[in-house]
């Protein structure tokens, strides 16, 4: 069993521990009213991340899924940061696991010629927009969001990393 973290593109065989690990943090952390059943997503992973410009990666340490990360292809070389999400005992300074996914899907973008990486949030989620702020991503407004980004009920922040 290997006791170190790493990150690597998302399987189906990862699917229950996603779904598990994310709706834990979204219900009991957060109390966000949300269930599984109200991320359809989540159970079409290659279908819906997968594909044109977009990827998942799960991030493991002893073969168990600690944390998530997506970019969902939004068209005009743009992505959608989606489905972030660290177990709490992984996040912080000891395994930097947040930036190291981050780092995973910012590489990708890069590799695949990608303008710009948008994504959303809500404004409870504090230490992500510090987080945010610190790699580089800076707030934009609803309007300026592009015509295809999701937006989602409880994202209420918006935030853009732009490549030159």
């Amino acid at each position: 069993m290997n006791n170190s973290l790493i990150i690597k593109p998302y399987s189906s065989k990862n699917q229950a521990e996603v779904v598990q690990l994310i709706v834990h943090i979204q219900q009991e952390e957060y109390k966000i009213a949300i269930t599984k059943d109200d991320q359809p997503d989540l159970f079409q992973v290659e279908e819906f991340y997968q594909t044109g410009d977009g990827n998942f990666w799960v991030a493991m340490y002893g073969g168990k899924v600690v944390g998530t990360i997506s970019l969902l292809d939004i068209g005009n070389k743009q992505v959608a940061l989606r489905k972030m999400f660290v177990a709490k005992e992984f996040r912080g300074s000891t395994y930097k696991t947040a930036s190291l996914l981050l780092a995973t899907a910012i590489a990708w973008a890069k590799e695949r010629q990608i303008k710009a990486i948008y994504l959303g949030t809500t404004p409870q989620f504090l230490a992500a927009h510090r987080f945010y702020e610190k790699n580089g991503f800076t707030r934009v407004s609803p309007d300026d969001l592009p015509e295809k980004f999701p937006v989602l009920p409880v994202d209420k922040l918006f935030y853009h990393l732009e490549f030159s």
